[in-house]
């Protein structure tokens, strides 16, 4: 019989971890209000037998529900408390900030998944390190609270890759393919300036540039012009030369 853990692997069945963790929580109460062994040991072959015959596999979370079940069947409030805070005690370790460990391995420069996942990024340069800092935070939070359990265990198991969770946190655009168009022959705002359509190919190219700048510090990920649309302005700085 096998049970489906956390990660999303199968396993199998393992009825002493049912027992241990009883067992666990009863040493914890007061003598009085403690179950027996016999009893511990029916509880355990009880939610054995329901996952034998649920005809599955069972997840972890299932099995752990059944066993409180028992366990306030038994009327042991006391123990069904201490197991149910020890849940609860593990879930909070599980969402824990897991980045240490990351960020420790790139100011090391051996984060080896970072050095696969942008091969346009030099791990070892400073500024870079710090981007990746961030990023690690960002791929934390992505991980705990905003992505649904079900991708996470996707992404985890390799049935797909879940990309740029290190810039998700901020819900920013990625890649861009800038209407420079629009902005030389209509006019655009930069920094809250209103900048008029450009008279020279020299200005054209500078608000081109700032363009790009203003747009790199809102985003992440490659930009894209047509430099048509430069070349409209060439003609504006000839005929103004002529």
């Amino acid at each position: 019989m096998k049970i489906i853990k956390r990660s999303g692997s199968e396993v199998k069945f393992d009825a002493q971890k049912i027992t241990a963790a009883i067992t666990k929580a009863n040493y914890e109460v007061p003598v009085k209000e403690r179950l027996s062994k016999e009893q511990i040991m029916d509880m355990t072959n009880i939610v054995e037998n329901i996952c034998i015959d649920a005809n599955r596999a069972l997840n972890v979370e299932e099995i752990q529900d059944l066993v409180e079940e028992q366990i306030m069947d038994k009327r042991a409030f006391t123990v069904a408390r201490k197991y149910i805070t020890y849940r609860y005690d593990r879930a909070l370790i599980r969402k824990s900030n897991s980045t240490d460990k990351q960020i420790l391995s790139l100011l090391e420069c051996n984060n080896e998944e970072v050095k696969q996942e942008n091969s346009n990024k030099n791990p070892t340069v400073n500024s870079v390190q710090r981007d990746y800092m961030a990023g690690e935070v960002s791929k934390d939070i992505t991980k705990r609270f905003l992505l649904p359990a079900e991708v996470i265990r996707a992404h985890e198991q390799g049935i797909i890759h879940f990309h740029d969770s290190d810039y998700f946190a901020q819900h920013m655009h990625n890649c861009c393919l800038v209407n420079l168009e629009d902005m030389l022959q209509n006019g655009t705002v930069v920094s809250e300036t209103m900048i008029e359509t450009p008279k020279s190919f020299s200005t054209a190219c500078n608000i081109a540039t700032q363009s790009i700048a203003q747009i790199a510090s809102s985003q992440y990920g490659g930009q894209s012009i047509s430099l048509t649309h430069l070349a409209p302005f060439v003609d504006v700085s000839r005929q103004k030369y002529r």
